[in-house]
């Protein structure tokens, strides 16, 4: 699944919730749907598999960040490189910490 979000979701006033709730997983289908309490953004419904993907790509991105910080940590201080054994510990030990 691709992470299509629209740049302004669905709003449902969170009142009309339990009357409409099959409508509002529908919505959901198609992308977030934001419940709204007294007209001001109160909570974001999505389906479980685009939070699972939107997680997963914000971990990677996370990792990215921080193999560039890595790499320029080394190319400001040569001294500061650490054995390749020593980061793939640490890399492992986030992913348990993540579960």
């Amino acid at each position: 699944m691709s992470a299509q979000i629209e740049s302004i979701p669905r709003l449902t006033p969170i009142s009309g919730l339990r009357i409409r709730q099959h409508r509002v997983l529908e919505q959901m289908a198609e992308g977030p749907v934001v419940l709204t309490q007294h007209g001001r953004a109160a909570a974001v419904l999505v389906e479980p598999d685009l939070w699972n993907e939107l997680v997963q790509r914000l971990e990677d991105l996370q990792d990215a960040l921080d193999v560039l910080r890595g790499r320029e940590e080394v190319q400001e201080e040569p001294a500061s490189a650490r054995p390749w054994e020593q980061v793939r510990a640490e890399l492992e030990a986030r992913e348990r910490r993540r579960g």
